[in-house]
Order: C-alpha cells, then sequence, then structure tokens
C-alpha cells in the first residue's frame, strides 16, 4: 500500500516530521538521564558497600538513622533548587531563608510557648513564601538575572536575620517537647524527617510529570523565548518556581530547628553550594531543560553520605570540598557530552528520514 503526500500538504508533513524528531529527542534524552540517576544509585551504593566493609558499623540501626536524616535537608532544598534550575535559573538564596525560617521557628515558640506544631510549620514555610516571592517578582518581573539577585537576596536575608536575632541564641530547652520530638521520633522504622523530605520529593515529582505547568518549566529551560512564542506564561511559571523554592527552604528551616533545637542567625550558612553541587550532580542540567527532582535527591543523599563516609575510610575532612567539586565538574561535563550525543542521534535520524 503506498501513501501519496498531496503538494499542499507538504508544509504539514514537515511539521509533523519535526515533532516527531522532537518527541524522539525528548524520548532519548530522557533514557539517557535515567540512565545517568541508575548510575548515581549504583555510586551511591558502591560508597556504602566499601564504607561497611572498613566498619560494619557504617549501616547499624543508628548508622542508617543518621544517613537518613543527615540527608533530609539537603533533600527538601534540593527539590526546590531542581525545580528553579529547570527553568535555567538559580537560587542562592535558600540558606539565607533556611536560617530566617528556622529563627522564626523559634521565637513563635519563645512567644507562644504552647503554639501548635501545625502552626510553626506554616509559619516557617510562610516566611520561605514571602522570601520567594521576592525573589521571583525581581527576576520574572523585573528581568534581572537570577543569579545577581539571589545573590543580594542571600546577603538582605542573612541581614535580617542577623538584625533580628541580636546576637540572641535560642536553645533546645526553649523549645516544646512536641516540637524537639519529632526530629528524633520515628514512624514505621524510618525518622519522621525523613518521611516529610520523601513526601516532598514525591509531590514534586508527581507534579512535574503529570501536570502541564510542570512540564512547560522544562519548556521554559530549553528555549525561553521559544516557550514564550508558543504561550506559555513564563514569567508567571518561573515566578512560581521561585516561590515553590522558598516555601520548600522555609520547611526545611522548621526541620532544622526540630533537629538541632540551638539555633542562632548563622543556621544554614554556606548550605547554598552544597545543594546546588547536590542537583548538578544528581543530573539536572545548569543550563536547564532536562532533569528530575529525583535525580537531585539522589545527589542530595550522595554527598551527604560522602561528608559520612570519608572520615570512617580515614580520609582528611579537606578533601571533601575536593570531591564534590570534582563530582560538579564531572556532572556538568557529562551534561554536555549526553546533549551532544542526542543531538548526533538526532542529525543522523533526520538524516536517514530525509
Amino acid at each position: 500500500m503506498t501513501t501519496t503526500i498531496r503538494p499542499e500538504s507538504a508544509s504539514d508533513a514537515d511539521a509533523g516530521a519535526g515533532a516527531s524528531g522532537g518527541r524522539a529527542g525528548t524520548r532519548l534524552g530522557h533514557r539517557l538521564f535515567v540512565a545517568r540517576e541508575v548510575g548515581i544509585g549504583l555510586a551511591l551504593l558502591l560508597l556504602i558497600g566499601i564504607t561497611t566493609a572498613v566498619n560494619p558499623r557504617f549501616l547499624s540501626g543508628q548508622g542508617r538513622r543518621d544517613l537518613l536524616l543527615g540527608a533530609t535537608i539537603l533533600v527538601v532544598l534540593a527539590v526546590g533548587q531542581a525545580i528553579v534550575i529547570i527553568t535555567r535559573n538559580v537560587d542562592l538564596s535558600v540558606g539565607s531563608v533556611l536560617g530566617l525560617a528556622a529563627f522564626a521557628t523559634g521565637k513563635l515558640f519563645l512567644a507562644m510557648p504552647d503554639a501548635p506544631i501545625a502552626l510553626a510549620i506554616l509559619a516557617g514555610i510562610g516566611v520561605g513564601l514571602l522570601c520567594g516571592a521576592v525573589n521571583g517578582a525581581l527576576i520574572a518581573v523585573a528581568r534581572v538575572p537570577a543569579l545577581v539577585v539571589t545573590l543580594g537576596t542571600l546577603y538582605v536575608f542573612r541581614g535580617i536575620d542577623y538584625s533580628w536575632a541580636a546576637g540572641q541564641q535560642i536553645n533546645a530547652a526553649d523549645m516544646p517537647d512536641g516540637f524537639k520530638s519529632m526530629g528524633s521520633a520515628d514512624l514505621l522504622g524510618f525518622p519522621l524527617l525523613a518521611l516529610f523530605a520523601l513526601a516532598v520529593l514525591l509531590v514534586a515529582g508527581f507534579y512535574l510529570r503529570s501536570y502541564r505547568s510542570g512540564r512547560e518549566l522544562y519548556a521554559i529551560g530549553s528555549d525561553p523565548a521559544a516557550a514564550r512564542l508558543s504561550g506559555i506564561p513564563v514569567g508567571r511559571r518561573v515566578f512560581g518556581a521561585l516561590v515553590v523554592s522558598g516555601g520548600l527552604a522555609g520547611l526545611a528551616g522548621v526541620l532544622y530547628a526540630a533537629r538541632f533545637g540551638t539555633l542562632d542567625a548563622a543556621a544554614g550558612s554556606g548550605i547554598e553550594l552544597s545543594v546546588v553541587a547536590a542537583v548538578v550532580v544528581g543530573g539536572v542540567a545548569i543550563f536547564g531543560g532536562s532533569g528530575s527532582v529525583y535525580g537531585a535527591a539522589l545527589g542530595a543523599v550522595l554527598l551527604s553520605t560522602i561528608g559520612s563516609a570519608l572520615p570512617v575510610l580515614r580520609v582528611n575532612p579537606f578533601w571533601q570540598q575536593a570531591v564534590v567539586g570534582a563530582l560538579i565538574l564531572a556532572a556538568i561535563g557529562l551534561d554536555r557530552a549526553l546533549a551532544a550525543r542526542v543531538a548526533r542521534r538526532l542529525r543522523g535520524r533526520r538524516a536517514r528520514g530525509a
């Protein structure tokens, strides 16, 4: 059976071929990045296996618990950061937002010792949402580069935190017992805080995969100009991504307060670099448009496990930063290699189709 293409439908055929090529490229890129996430998981298992062989107590009951708790806050922050980086932006203020939300949580309990835990969680998230809205308005509305805006708000939010604290330190004794127990409680054999992180991860992953607005974030990261021409509300989506990142940083601040108890204005200082590193190592392209929150979470767990494993392996802790830096460089190089591979395959398919 033969098929005849009418002259007047040639442009439609070309458009269909282009759409088919785009879909093929998306599928190929998805397979490659899934393979990368599997590779990160295997590297994590290998690291845990080697460390356990050196010290079997590394994966004891308490050891597993410490590993999960150590990764919890970084995972929550990495999920929010991944959503922002997918849109070809970055949020460097998450550490300062975490510190501000954590201190706000402590001040709430100082003023209202009997305040419900749910109110403290909502207050911390509210502080984060407000900070994220400031970032989003400057980036999406005023069209100022995200790197510049969030680097500035990193210092602004931290300055507000220092001014508010005025040298004050909030101790664990100032926190209600119910709130402190949230930082040490287990549910079904898992730390409660780790289950918070798991819930955030699953909700974010479902949203990005199942909702049109979530998929539009990838289109914005791939080509903002083309996304705008196709009718995607780029400014609104970028604003929303920054607000979500801020809200999750606020939640991370509440979890930080529940876990550590002792709070001051320096809480969360410097963690923003670890968050960006976790996202990039986890397969989210720093240039936007690809990756997943699951990979970002794996990257966060890998980095936190490296921090716990190096002392056990008797490696100088100063090498930890060198290892993280090498992982970032390797991840960026792999991003470019994967992108080039996808482009070559698509060119080959188009040449065969021609």
